[in-house]
């Protein structure tokens, strides 16, 4: 006799809402990633100081400190509070890193994005046609991944030389296989349904079953794949900063400034940890978005 009763409550009460089925891991997530996204864009219109600007007689400094100097009568003024600290060579770390969010983001955004594109239009077309076609893309990207990715990334440096843009494009390119193997297996999965089977009936083109049925169904397991991919990206870019390889300076980047107060994390550890706390905040905010809405993504295709 419980479980009618059960069953009713449940009729009663709904369907659970969708803040509660995400969580408030996911909400506090969102909002971490737009503060940090707001910050970014905004950059140039809140009141920071340069970020290439240093203050010699203050290097170094705790987060909270006060820079105070004469003025042009000889009194005392508090010019600056650097909320942050300083870091090795006085310039401020809270502009550094709103400043630097604009690169960390754009690594971790644009490069997942060419892997998203090339290798989803790759695993598509191997997962539609098969045969030996996708025998020999599957085996190309296998090389692919095979490939140490450090030293592509080193030969990508050498041959074009140190920069943003290429530091996306190698990231990006090596992101391509494995985009692609989560495309074809999704296409495999799909082209059997039987929605695909009607429209190949009713004598639809190739391109139309991959446009209009295989694509709108892959998309979203690839987007939830690519926001997992973002926070590799960012720690990526860090990592690439402690072999020189990341963005030349004076550009901040999160990762740049973690490798830069390295030598002194013994004296003054803010300089490294507040930007490490912060690439670590928004890592795990991507990931646990990117799990949220694979969990309604795996829900949603359970109930098909």
């Amino acid at each position: 006799m419980a479980h009618p009763i059960q069953n009713t409550e449940s009729a009663c009460h709904g369907p659970m809402p969708l803040s509660e089925k995400l969580g408030i891991g996911f909400w506090l997530s969102v909002g971490w990633i737009a503060l940090v996204f707001a910050c970014a864009i905004f950059a140039d219109l809140l009141p920071l100081a340069e970020y290439d600007a240093m203050d010699w007689k203050n290097q170094a400094s705790p987060p909270g400190f006060r820079a105070i100097r004469s003025d042009s009568h000889g009194q005392s003024a508090i010019t600056t509070v650097y909320v942050f600290g300083t870091d090795t060579m006085g310039r401020d770390i809270l502009a550094r890193l709103i400043y630097g969010a604009r690169i960390s983001l754009a690594v971790g955004l644009i490069a997942p994005m060419i892997g998203l594109v090339i290798g989803g239009i790759i695993g598509m077309l191997a997962g539609f046609y098969r045969g030996r076609a996708e025998t020999i893309v599957m085996a190309i990207m296998d090389v692919i991944l095979a490939f140490p990715g450090l030293v592509l990334l080193l030969a990508v440096y050498f041959y074009l030389g140190p920069g943003l843009d290429k530091m996306i494009f190698a990231l990006g390119f090596l992101t391509i296989p494995a985009f692609t193997r989560v495309a074809r297996a999704n296409t495999l999965n799909f082209s059997q349904r039987d929605f695909v089977t009607a429209a190949r009936a009713l004598g639809q083109s190739d391109i139309h079953i991959l446009a209009r049925e295989i694509l709108p169904n892959i998309v979203m397991p690839m987007i939830v794949y690519a926001l997992l991919i973002v926070s590799y990206m960012i720690v990526a870019e860090g990592s690439l900063s402690f072999l020189a390889l990341g963005v030349p300076p004076p550009t901040p980047s999160w990762g740049g400034m973690i490798a830069g107060g390295k030598e002194m994390l013994d004296e003054a550890a803010h300089v490294s940890l507040i930007p490490a706390l912060v690439m670590f905040l928004t890592v795990l905010s991507f990931n646990l978005i990117g799990d949220a809405v694979r969990a309604l993504v795996d829900a949603r295709e359970g109930q098909l």
